[in-house]
């Protein structure tokens, strides 16, 4: 039979209006029965996990993933002009890169018998093509083959370095570096290893956990369950990539985002479970008490984090969504973790969870005498105040942001003494045609001219007349028809570097201007392409499908909150709030790689702009992952409401119950992250710096100060929900946590 439910007072304008649930025994509801089963039987849930973690490794060898950074646009200009190249010109279009020949003393054409050893051995290896002359630099010091190949530079794999070693060997026997670049980086660059990040990652997390909660067993169970789970996700990840091809960071950054929501994930639980001994239940009712109530918090959050990432697919750009798609594998495996695996344990480690301890076991809170009780008494006085402060400090950090720009971390970036950054460096060092900045990254013009009723010929004159007088053209190749007579083809090397605001404005003008002007009543059409033309595209099309991820992220995570905390105010706050957050890190983004700031510290020897599709990344995944500090702290408020119908009461014991736990677990995640800052990608540098700021910034200045202080500010309007509105939403609570949580039209409560 349903319990007495009494009416709390509404406001006058408000009608009360009651919907009666059965509150269940404790444990009862899906996640509650879950909780319970898994903590009655732990050894059977850690054996079933463990045995899915060897299985997905295992799987992960068998299925030989393959990982490509390589991005197809179709109906872009270099897009297109690859095509006409692919079909009337195939040699010009071949994957290619660079063997770049350098000498301190004399010139390299003092070694020639070792040079053409080193071109005949070159043009010899397996899928080459040809090896073309040399082209050598003014002062002789320099020189440069291109060598084309039958297959993607990518599918060659890593171990051809070796095949290209062998090759060079003459040269270097005779005296001279040899380094590779162009999109032989693609080969020769090592995949990059985490292991070490991942290491510093874990070996953080666990001292802080140890300084926050003082016991050895509840510090090592939320950790050895995240490894567990983050090792499953990551073998699904590999076998998934055993048909679909993931970017070359994915993985990283599912292990980066895996690990860290599962340590959160796990904390939040543990936390909870200690809490629920210490106010006298046994340990496998409080497993099932806290799977109940906290692991409803897990669920919602974990599906926000996933529908962020999988919005990725919306700016349709297969690359991207793929990286949010790897992403959510790592984070439905944790969750999924975190609602059996973590109750097992926590039903198997029983009271034992403190037994080594350091200090005196510290839950969720020590009473309203303890720090977080006061800080959040001083929050509900000086509302106005903290959220003032809250908004000049993410005003401040988010300032940079009006001056980002948006390009491609080229090989000038890499670790100086590495091959690709070796072999940049001597190309843009050199004096003399095909040498300079701009030489490393070449504009390929492609003129198709199949409906042209100009002559070929007066094309070719006009488009090299226009290419040589535009400012930024350092030189012009000549321009060379195709056999079939379709197309034309010349290349331009630009006075700047690839990934230099002044190549983004040169091929823009090229586009734009230069070329449409020179082509002007010909019937003949100008396609620009290469590999910086491909990025510029790139970069045009991220920033075009952006705010439509934006706005799919935001209206999904709207009405996610919406259902599950019956409120319009609060997803509203949430959203605008996070907006705040992701704005402050892209700020930080902007100070430190673009300008400089501290970038010594990151290992770069120079500014980069920021890789352009990094923001949208960083978007869905700093949206999901500052959600889930939300929904935990929401979550807590909600209860407290719900059963005092006193929403003063209700932020401040949902504030000082999760603040300490809150904090915790966002200077794990952040640990986590700022370990990947050691990668040698600088991408994941990016991400990893910016996924840091935005976690640190979003628990400690949204959470602890905004969230709080505007929640005290607008009261009861917190939880306002149009009665129409409520009849519509589905019923997420009904029956399942006890009585649905009330708004400040219906606000119900058991009875005595």
């Amino acid at each position: 039979m349903p319990r007495p439910i009494r009416l709390l007072p509404v406001p006058p304008e408000g009608r009360a209006e009651t919907r009666p649930c059965p509150r269940p025994a404790e444990g009862q509801g899906a996640l509650g029965r879950l909780g319970g089963f898994c903590a009655r039987h732990p050894a059977a849930v850690v054996a079933a996990w463990l045995l899915v973690l060897v299985a997905a490794l295992a799987g992960r060898h068998l299925a030989a993933p393959t990982f490509s950074d390589q991005v197809s646009l179709p109906g872009t200009a270099s897009h297109t002009g690859a095509d006409l190249l692919a079909r009337s010109l195939p040699e010009a279009g071949r994957p290619s890169g660079l063997v770049v020949l350098h000498t301190g003393t004399g010139t390299v054409a003092d070694h020639g018998s070792a040079v053409d050893r080193t071109l005949a051995d070159l043009r010899g290896l397996p899928h080459v093509t040809d090896a073309s002359a040399l082209v050598t630099s003014a002062d002789g010091r320099s020189a440069y083959t291109t060598v084309s190949f039958d297959e993607q530079l990518k599918d060659l794999g890593h171990a051809y370095t070796a095949r290209l070693d062998t090759a060079t060997e003459p040269a270097r026997a005779a005296g001279l570096g040899v380094a590779y670049g162009g999109d032989l980086e693609q080969v020769v660059r090592e995949p990059a290893d985490d292991k070490l990040s991942e290491g510093v990652g874990v070996v953080t997390a666990l001292a802080i956990l140890l300084l926050a909660f003082g016991s050895v067993f509840a510090a090592l169970l939320p950790l050895g369950t995240a490894l567990i789970s983050v090792g499953a996700g990551l073998g699904i990840v590999g076998i998934v990539a055993g048909t679909i091809s993931f970017a070359t960071s994915a993985t990283t950054l599912a292990g980066m985002i895996g690990l860290g929501v599962g340590i959160d994930y796990a904390l939040f639980l543990t936390t909870r479970f200690r809490q629920d001994l210490i106010d006298g239940h046994e340990p496998v009712e409080a497993a099932a008490r806290t799977a109940r109530m906290s692991g409803r918090a897990v669920l919602v959050a974990a599906l926000t984090v996933a529908v962020a990432m999988l919005s990725l697919y919306a700016c349709g750009l297969s690359f991207i969504g793929k990286i949010g798609l790897a992403a959510t594998l790592a984070v439905v495996v944790t969750a999924a973790a975190a609602l059996t695996l973590v109750p097992a344990a926590l039903g198997l480690v029983g009271r034992r969870v403190d037994t080594l301890r350091l200090r005196r076991p510290v839950a969720e809170s020590t009473g309203e005498r303890d720090g977080w009780h006061r800080y959040a008494a001083l929050v509900a006085r000086r509302p106005w105040t903290f959220l003032a402060v809250g908004v000049a400090v993410l005003g401040l950090c988010s300032a940079p942001v009006l001056s980002m720009r948006l390009g491609h971390v080229d090989a000038g970036a890499d670790r100086p003494g590495s091959s690709t950054r070796t072999a940049y460096d001597w190309i843009a060092d050199a004096d003399g045609p095909g040498f300079g900045k701009g030489a490393n990254g070449r504009i390929v013009a492609v003129i198709d001219v199949s409906r042209a009723h100009t002559p070929a010929d007066r094309i070719s004159a006009a488009v090299t007349t226009a290419l040589k007088d535009t400012d930024g053209v350092a030189s012009v190749a000549p321009v060379r028809p195709s056999d079939d007579g379709r197309i034309l083809v010349t290349t331009l090397t630009p006075t700047t570097g690839p990934q230099d605001a002044a190549t983004a404005d040169l091929l823009h003008t090229l586009s734009g201007h230069t070329l449409p002007k020179a082509l002007t009543g010909t019937g003949a059409e100008a396609h620009l392409t290469g590999s910086v033309a491909g990025q510029a595209d790139f970069r045009t099309t991220v920033g075009d499908r952006l705010p439509i991820v934006v706005g799919i992220v935001l209206v999904l995570a709207f009405l996610l909150l919406m259902t599950v905390f019956r409120s319009v105010v609060i997803p509203l706050k949430a959203v605008v709030l996070n907006l705040f957050t992701t704005a402050a890190s892209y700020g930080v983004l902007v100070a430190v790689f673009q300008w400089g700031w501290g970038d010594a510290l990151l290992g770069l020897s120079e500014p980069v702009p920021i890789e352009s599709y990094v923001p949208m990344m960083m978007f869905a995944i700093v949206f999901g992952l500052s959600m889930d500090y939300e929904i935990f702290l929401l979550s807590r408020i909600a209860e407290a409401w719900h059963r005092t119908g006193d929403n003063r009461l209700a932020v401040g014991e949902g504030l000082s119950a999760t603040a300490r736990v809150i904090s915790a677990a966002a200077f794990i995640m952040t640990a986590v992250f700022l370990s990947f800052t050691a990668s040698p990608t600088v991408v994941v540098k990016m991400l990893a710096l910016g996924l840091a700021i935005s976690v640190i910034v979003d628990a400690t200045v949204v959470r602890l100060v905004l969230v709080p202080s505007a929640m005290f500010l607008m009261g009861r309007a917190n939880w306002w929900l149009p009665r129409r509105l409520d009849r519509i939403l589905p019923d997420l609570h009904a029956c399942g946590p006890g009585v649905r949580l009330p708004n400040a039209e219906t606000a119900v409560t058991p009875g005595p």
